[in-house]
This record gives C-alpha cells, structure tokens and sequence, in this order.
C-alpha cells in the first residue's frame, strides 16, 4: 500500500490502491454506501460533469485521473467529491483507494473546478472510475471512464497507440474521433492545437455551424479579417476556460477520453497562431504582440482542463505570480516496456523568433559582400548590388523610399543602412521619379543579400517571413543566424539538452518523437512555372516550422541518425506526409518522420488555397490559385524534396502506430475534407469505415529506412534518388 499523500494539494491527489470484493454478485450498481450503512441510489449526473472524464500519462506505476465538476447552484464555492474506481466497468468489485471505498477530493473554485488526482497503481492494467458528487441528499455519478496504466519496464510487450492534432471546433464535426474510439488503443498521444484561440476567423476557420462563444467577450481581442468580418481571440484566463470547456463538450471527444489515456503537449494555438513565447503574430508586426498576462491564462487553462502529470515538482499547482516561461514546464517522457520511449517536447515557449521578422523592411540589405566572402568564400548567385542609402549620393532615393514607408504606416528610421538597388529600383519606378539605379552605376557597386531576396516583398507581412520564403535567399539568412548564435534556439538549453540526453541514453528498442510541427522540409519550385519571374524561384511553405530552423535541425538530426530506431510523429501542418529528413550536407544522416493529418481543423491544400486568394500580393499572381490546388505535385516534383516519400495535403485524419521488437507500422487514416463538415456521429460501423481510407507504412529495426504497403500486401522501401518506392 503506498500512502497517499498531497499533490497539486486540493486539486490533486496521489493515491495507492488495493483491490478489494466490495460489490455483489450481480454487480454493486448503487455506489456503495451512505456514512450510515444505507446503500446510496446514483442519479445521472452527466450536467454536474460537463466535459465528462479524462485520464492522461500513463506510467508503468500511475495514471492521472482528471474531470470537472460544475454546481450552477454553488458557483464560487469549492466543491468536495469522491472518487470511485473498478476492476470492471459495472463496479462488481471496488478497488480501495488509501484503505478507503472512495477517496475524497475538493473541485477549487480557483481551477475552475477541475480536479486531477495521480493515481498509484500497478503496470499493464485498466482501471475503471468514476466520480460521485451529494447534492442535496442525492448522489450523482459521472460516466465511468477506463484508462490503462503503462507495461513494466522490462516487458517484452507490443505497444499499440494513436496520434492525433488540430481539432478545430468551429463549424467542424470530430468523426475522426468516432472512428478512432472504435479501435483497441493502449493511449493515444495529442501533438498539439487541442482547442484554436480564436472563435471563427474566416481565413481558415468555418464561419458556419457550431461556433465558440466567450463568455467575457469584452476581455477577449476583437480582430477584424481582410473582408471586414469581426472575430475574436481568447486573452483573459475566462476566454481560455470557455475554449477548453466548448471542445469538452463535444460528445466524440468525450468518448475518446473515457475510453484512452492521453499524453499531450501543446503547439501554436493553445495560446496564439504562429506563436513564440509570449508573442503572438496577428498584426504581423504593425505592433507588439508580447503579452506575458495572456501567455500565462492559456497556460493556466491548459493545466487546468488537461490530465497531465508534473513529476519534477510533485507538490505543484499552478501559480499565475510565477514568470514565465518558468509557470509551467511540460516535456516529460514515457516508457512502455522494452520497446517503446516517448519523448515528448515543447517546441513554443523557448522558441525563437522568426528569422525575418514580419516587420522587416524588404529593402535592408541583412549579409553585406564581406560577411558573404568570410563565411562562404564567394558572393552567392542570389545576392545583389547594394547602396548605403545615408550616403549624401543617395539622398532623391532616400526620400522616395521614406516616403513609401510612411505612406504604408511604417516607421521611416528603417530606411538607412545598405538597401538593395533592386528594392530601391522597384520603388522609384512606382513613384515615377527620380530614374532608377541603373545598370552601369551597379556594376562596381558591393552585393549583398537582403530580405527582398528571401521573398519579403512589402512590410506588414507573413509572406517572405513566415510563410513562402525563397530558399537561396533565407538559407543565407539562416546560416548566418546560426552561426552567431541568433534566432534558431528551439527548445531553449535545459530543454535541448535534456532531449538529446533522454533519446541517446535510451535502452528502448524504438526512440519516438513526440514532436509538434514539421521537421520534414517542404521546398516548391517554381522556376519553370508560367508566372512573373520574381517568383520563379525554389520556396520554402511554412518557416514556422522545423524549416525556419534549418541549421539547429540538422544538428539534431544528425545526432538522431547516429542512434538505432528513431521515429519522429508530428502534427501541426493538416497534412498526411511520411519522410526521411536527413543532415543538411548528408542526407544519409537520416530518420523517419511520420507526419499525421488534422482531426478536423482545414486540411493544408485549403488552408493554402485560402491563403491564396486573400493575400494581396500572391492573388494577383497568374495561376496562382491552380498552384495552390496542385500541392502535392509540387511537394512530390523530382529532385525537389526527394526525401519526401509520401504526401496527402487534402483531407483530415489520424495516424495508429504498433510498436514491436522487429518492426514499427503506421496506418494512416484519412477522410475527405467534406465529411469533417457533417456530423457522422450517430452512423453505423459499416457507414463510418465507408468513410476512411488506410495507407499503412512501416520502420525495420536496424534501419532508418520507410516502407509503404502495396496493393498486393507487400511493403517496398523508399529510394529517395529515384523518389520512387521499390
């Protein structure tokens, strides 16, 4: 019997069990008994317990077990309630907790009424439980949720689990879900975007159907899109509450955590889209979006409504006075006997910012001639003629330039320095004076290379930062960054160094990533494209991904490939994708990536196809919109990203993993983006799997290879300098 002591305090408790015949033969269905001897009739209380129950890190020796109590009657009060567990699911034999038939606990008013309790118990079991609420002489009993506690270290036991990402809930339905909880699972692992923080933005979520409402809608940001529609995003720690509370609320969602543990991190939107730290990216730049407050109300949020563990402080709670990032630290790892450890990161709160900054002035001229020839021995093709635009030579463009800026809402004190003729060029030809640069007085002018050609074409803007940056042009950019130590931190030094620590000092046969945005790059060529010649260029799609980080990720990578079985399962990007990402100068140096689709949230074809339509500057180029719709295409175009086995950007989906001595699979599973739309909850067995299609993959021990099952059942390696499978 281990003795039951405080932790998280009131809100939760460590308890040890001890199975004990408490029921009847037919089952005790009346909850025990009163403190008078009386057996106590359980009422339904599924309005008492709104977002059901939850249970989450599953340890070889304990399982958090998580629920929420809601007393419209006792709002503002904490709440006392009991705890009940089982060998079954109809509770004919009770387990006693601490030597008792229930264990008591206290719903605080201060954490929502959420309660966490960390449960002692023994490896390989599923445990039943269910919580019990006395109001006014009646007992209410929540659902009974089941949750399975991880194999003993030692064992010799396969390991069968799912993973899952962005489940958006506006205008969406979670029919993933309802499929997913029909299948035998050990746990399932949530890589991020469990809720979105804003309540419809029309750039990529549903206007239409259910929709997120906040209760403070007054403390909440008001947004407004490119077409004048009003949203909001969640800023006070009430906005956060009501986010959590909606998403729990969904019935799928529900059954799928009574039925699985859950081991989650977190990515962008638990807090704000493209986040790093405390910094959002709404205004791209127009104005700070640093807000500490509101980083730490969705961290309290998180902690609240998410069953996860905090064993490094096991007396923790959380305490909104504290710092951050310091409040809160969430990677952790898991073993599953011999087979399996899952390492599990935080890829948001220490992260860097953007290389380029939203903000950037496109004209700045960021690696002059001299660092381009101490640090590559050569000018690079895409570097260009610069001028010192403080230069009294240049004081006409000068003027223009500022002029532009401040016409645009920017600030003028970024015209200075090192500006690139070509941007200089570009703006005086608008303004019709004075006459360019031309190409007699840039002959014996310095090159350098500057934001413009890395694809920032104006100021205020994702595109050329985030999103669509021209590869020659940022991997200078990166480089440079790397190497003086700037702008390619991930996970911070503690973090790094305790991942890399965990993963080469593991004795389990597979060493699996629980990563939460593409590692895989994902460059497009566009130069032999029927489009201006300013964007026939090689792009990279998403620098707010792993290929924002180029440099920092192939030093991981290489010190990955050096270890046996590494698999790295990633979410994020709305898209099915397996790969072999490789060392930037050995792509031999290589691991498998498999890279799972959105439970519901706009698959990446739509989003980008969005995207498209609403930027100023992509919309107005030809053939654009069929680009957009031909993704995959590019993705997959030879020699482009040949380390890119497998590419599906249109529909949503989940990915199952079973884990082995020898080998690792993979079934992906997709359903179409049209489906998500409509509620398929209440469907047959035979209609739901009408609606899924399975491509299944696999890893060899040994090896670093990918695999992918054939129409004939059989499985054919990934060669990625023919990009074929054979």
């Amino acid at each position: 019997m281990i003795k039951r002591r405080n932790f998280l305090q009131a809100t939760l408790a460590t308890a040890g069990v001890v199975i004990v015949g408490c029921g009847n033969e037919t089952g005790d269905t009346t909850g025990g008994t009163t403190t008078t001897g009386t057996p106590r009739e359980l009422s339904d209380g599924a309005e008492l317990f709104p977002q059901s129950v939850a249970s989450g890190d599953p340890k070889p020796d304990s399982v958090i077990l998580w629920t929420r109590l809601f007393d419209e009657a006792s709002e503002g009060k904490d709440l006392d309630l009991e705890l009940e567990l089982s060998t079954d699911a109809e509770f004919s034999v009770f387990i006693s907790i601490d030597n008792q038939k229930s264990l008591p606990l206290k719903a605080e008013v201060a954490f929502d009424h959420c309660v966490k309790v960390r449960l002692a118990a023994s490896p390989g079991t599923v445990y039943y439980y269910r919580f019990i609420y006395e109001k006014d002489g009646k007992f209410y009993v929540s659902r009974t949720g089941s949750t399975k506690t991880a194999p003993a270290k030692g064992s010799d036991t396969p390991v069968k689990f799912a993973y899952v990402s962005c489940q958006d809930y506006n205008g969406r339905f979670y029919n993933t879900y309802v499929k997913l909880a029909q299948l035998p699972l050990d746990f399932f692992v949530h890589l991020g975007d469990y809720v979105y923080e804003t309540n419809g933005d029309p750039t990529f979520q549903s206007v239409d159907g259910r929709r997120v409402k906040f209760s403070d809608e007054k403390g909440a940001i008001e947004l407004v899109a490119g077409g004048g529609e009003k949203y909001f995003a969640a800023k006070s720690l009430s906005n956060y509450r009501d986010l959590y509370r909606t998403y729990r609320s969904d019935p799928a969602l529900q059954l799928m955590h009574e039925k699985f543990a859950m081991i989650a991190t977190w990515d962008d939107h638990e807090f704000s889209d493209d986040c790093h730290g405390a910094t959002a990216s709404y205004f791209d730049g127009k104005k700070d979006e640093t807000d500490v407050e509101r980083r730490k109300a969705a961290n309290q949020a998180w902690f609240e409504y998410m069953p996860v563990d905090y064993l490094d402080s096991p007396d923790f709670k959380y305490d909104p006075a504290k710092d951050f990032p310091g409040d809160l630290k969430i990677w952790r790892d898991f073993e599953f006997g011999k087979h399996v450890h899952l390492v599990m990161t935080d890829l948001r709160s220490l992260r860097a910012d953007h290389i380029i900054p939203e903000d950037a002035y496109p004209g700045t001229v960021v690696v002059d001639e001299a660092t381009l020839m101490t640090e590559f021995g050569e000018i690079p093709a895409i570097a260009r003629p610069y001028v010192d635009i403080d230069d009294a030579k240049w004081s006409d463009y000068k003027t223009v330039l500022t002029q532009a800026v401040t016409a645009g809402g920017g600030n003028a004190a970024v015209v200075k320095g090192n500006i690139s003729v070509l941007y200089i060029n570009s703006v005086v030809t608008e303004a019709g004076a004075p006459l360019p640069i031309d190409d007699v007085m840039q002959m014996d002018l310095p090159r350098g290379v500057s934001y413009l050609d890395a694809g920032k074409l104006s100021l205020f803007s994702s595109v050329g930062s985030r999103y669509f940056t021209v590869k020659a042009g940022f991997d200078i950019l990166c480089k440079i960054a790397y190497k003086t130590k700037k702008n390619q931190d991930v996970m911070g030094t503690d973090q790094e160094a305790w991942f890399l620590s965990t993963m080469t000092g593991s004795d389990k046969t597979w060493k699996i990533w629980g990563n939460e945005y593409c590692l895989t790059p994902l460059t497009i060529d566009l130069s032999t494209q029927a489009i201006p010649p300013q964007f026939q260029q090689v792009f990279y799609m998403n620098l707010d991904a792993w290929d924002g980080f180029r440099d920092k990720r192939s030093e991981i990578i290489e010190k990955l490939a050096a270890l046996s079985n590494v698999v790295v399962i990633t979410g994020d990007i709305h898209a099915s994708f397996a790969a072999t990402p490789g060392s930037n100068t050995d792509p031999a140096k290589k691991i498998v990536e498999l890279v799972g689709s959105s439970v519901s949230s706009s698959p990446f074809k739509s989003l980008l196809t969005s995207q498209v339509a609403a930027d100023p500057v992509l919309s107005k180029i030809p053939g654009a919109p069929s680009l957009a719709l031909a993704i995959d295409a590019l993705f997959k175009a030879a020699g482009v990203n040949p380390h890119l086995a497998f590419a599906d950007s249109g529909q949503n989906g989940f990915v199952v993993v079973e884990v082995g001595a020898t080998e690792l699979l993979a079934d992906y599973y997709r359903i179409k983006e049209e489906e998500v739309k409509n509620d398929h909850s209440g469907d047959s067995q035979a209609a739901l799997d009408k609606l899924f299609t399975v491509v299944t993959f696999k890893t060899v021990a040994g090896g670093h290879d990918l695999l992918m099952k054939q129409d004939d059942g059989k499985f054919k390696k990934w060669n990625s300098a023919t990009q074929m499978f054979e």
